[in-house]
Parts: structure tokens; sequence; C-alpha cells
């Protein structure tokens, strides 16, 4: 076996390819469309180059086929936030080959200490963990767009080779075709009535007010989450700029209390269901597909992130803000399925909403930690 660094159009096409043959028994796999991958390794496109950086592999066997892939990175800004300099690993995917798989993390580990790192985390994203993060190990249905799925035997691999779990990633799923709990129904229209409360569905004419509140919001709701770091204004324009192609602006709400921003929910239709089939291409024929797609509407949504100012926790605002958007959503008859995607285990806030909202157990990932 031969591990090759991507460095030209060959290797990275094979770094892309590997899972056409990975995945080609499994219906319910998706695959990423290839620019979206190609941007987190291109720094004109990644500003996470700016505070960091980042290299791949392909894994090769005596007959020069591709069995293996993986990526590491130092995201500079992170690395030192925890108690010993941590990087990053991400993109895996290989073979069932246990050989295999360790030659890859052990490319990446070794990189990673010759930069001076002492652990590092996977499968993890070189940019925001709202996209190509943590390790699937149980629910293979169809991945909503950016979430990763894997092969079932991934799982044996890292805790093998020594990855220890961080914490788990939960995603839920409501039913839209089912009323909401009476319960949550009637807190939230009650949160909703309040007169010191107003609501407002995100509008692109007004598009950096609302990105500062959100900034604004989500800063002050997660700052004291461990290893926490703070979101910055260029980011979440690019982030909206990205979505603005399948965005609904009635999908994204924000919550005011006398004008100050105090919660918010980012909910987009899923793209996965736009570009099933298009093998992570893009061109005329693809963009066509997509445009008929987006016209014609998909069944379901994803919900990226939500966030609550720590003054405004516990007042019931993101279930009024589940009610805001009932409203609009429930009349159409197109969408029947949400995905809350996805919530760590040591997010039990968050985790009690999805209990009231009445979502159930949809998968769950991992983010694992390996310590040289």
């Amino acid at each position: 076996m031969k591990i090759v660094a991507v460095e030209d159009t060959l290797s990275q096409q094979k770094f892309l390819n590997i899972v056409n043959k990975l995945y080609q028994h499994d219906p319910a796999y998706i695959r990423p469309l290839d620019q979206d991958v190609e941007k987190v390794f291109d720094p004109n496109k990644n500003s996470f180059f700016t505070h960091g950086q980042c290299t791949r592999w392909i894994l090769l066997d005596e007959q020069n086929e591709t069995i293996g892939r993986v990526a590491a990175f130092i995201n500079e800004k992170k690395a030192y936030s925890y108690d010993i300099p941590t990087g990053g690993m991400g993109f895996f995917e290989c073979i069932n080959d246990q050989n295999a798989a360790f030659l890859l993390f052990e490319t990446a580990k070794k990189w990673l200490q010759a930069k001076g790192m002492k652990a590092m985390e996977g499968p993890i994203n070189f940019g925001e963990n709202d996209n190509f993060w943590g390790l699937l190990i149980e629910g293979f249905i169809p991945a909503s767009y950016g979430m990763n799925y894997h092969l079932p035997y991934y799982h044996q691999f890292f805790t093998a080779y020594g990855f220890e779990t961080v914490y788990e990633q939960l995603t839920n799923i409501i039913d839209l075709t089912i009323p909401f709990p009476a319960r949550f129904t009637k807190i939230a229209n009650w949160v909703a009535s309040k007169p010191n409360y107003s609501f407002q569905h995100f509008s692109k004419k007004n598009a950096e007010k609302y990105i500062d509140d959100l900034m604004e919001i989500y800063n002050d709701g997660w700052k004291d989450f461990e290893n926490f770091v703070p979101i910055k204004r260029e980011t979440l324009q690019e982030s909206f700029r990205q979505m603005a192609v399948i965005m609904d602006e009635h999908l994204i709400w924000f919550a005011y209390h006398n004008g100050d921003p105090a919660s918010f929910v980012v909910i987009i239709p899923d793209a996965n269901q736009m570009i099933k089939g298009f093998n992570g291409k893009l061109g005329l024929l693809e963009k066509l597909k997509f445009a008929y797609r987006r016209w014609a509407g998909v069944k379901r949504m994803r919900a990226i992130v939500m966030g609550t100012k720590q003054a405004y926790q516990k007042h019931g605002l993101e279930s009024a803000l589940f009610i805001k958007l009932g409203e609009y959503v429930l009349p159409k008859n197109q969408y029947t399925e949400l995905e809350l995607s996805w919530v760590g285990d040591f997010n039990e806030k968050m985790l009690a909403i999805h209990e009231a909202t009445g979502a159930k157990f949809g998968k769950k990932h991992l983010t694992m930690k390996k310590i040289f």
C-alpha cells in the first residue's frame, strides 16, 4: 500500500471518486457535490486558511487502485484552546481493511505531530461544524445536505486505533404530518402572544441586519460552551451567500424582546434531495435538474442551527419560533419532515426542546479524539 499526497488533478479526482466504489451498493448514500468538498481545500474559498492549514492524501493498493483517503488540518484559533494542542482529521473513507485504515490514521497523525499537535479530533471539517462533521454510527438513512454519511464498519476502525468519544451528535426528526404536542403548542402560542416579543423572518433585502443579529445571539448564547470560538461576520456572510440558491426566507426566523435580538433558527430545504443522482457533478444537465427540483419543492427541511441569548433561555422563545415556522410551512402541504441536526449530547437545553416538539431519534454521529 502506498500513501500519495493530493497535489495534482489526477490525485484530486481519485480523492473525490473513491466514494463511488465504496458506496456503490448502498441505496441510502447521496454523494456530496465535488465543488463543496473542493471548497474546503481551496485557500481562495475557505476562510479558515487565514488562520490554519490543511493537507490530504489518498491510499493506493498494489494495483494502483484507490482504496482510501484522509485529510488533516490545524485550526490555529481552536487548536490551542484545548488542554493539549489538538488538530483535526476528516474526509476519511476506506475499504474494509483495518491495516489500510490505520495507515491513513497514522499519516494524519504524523503530519499533525510534526506541526506540534499532541492529539487529533475526527472525523471533522476544516471549517464550521454544520458540514462534514462527525462519524455516523446510528441511523443509516439518506443524509441531509452537509451531513456525513459513513459505512458501518468505520466505527470499529476508529475505536480500534484508539479514538475515544468526545461527544455524541444527535439528530432528531419532526414528522410534520403530525401536529405538535398540545402542551408544546399551548406554551408556544402563549409566548408568541406576549406584547414585548416580536418575530421576523429573514429578508435578503436586509441581510446584513439579520446576519448581525444572528452573530450577536449566537456568540452570546454559546459563549460558555467548552472550546467555543466566536463566529465572525465574514463567516456568516459566506454561509448565507452559499445558502442563497436554495434559501426560503420564510424558514429563517428571529425573535426580539423590545427590539433586542433574542433567539433565532436557521432552516433550509434539504438540497440533498435536489442533487441525488448527480454523482458529485453540477454540469449543465444537473443544473437544469436542480432548478426543476427546487421549483417543484422537496419534502424535507434541515434545521442547521438555533441559538438563544443566555438572558432569554428557558423563556420558550424557541417554541414560539417553531409556531411561526409552522404558520408558513403547514398550509403549503409540501414539507413532511424537519431534521433537527445536530445537537451535542452536552446541550441539554436544546435536546429538551427537541423532545418537547415531539421529535423522534434520527441518527447519531460521534466526534472522537486520539491522544498521541
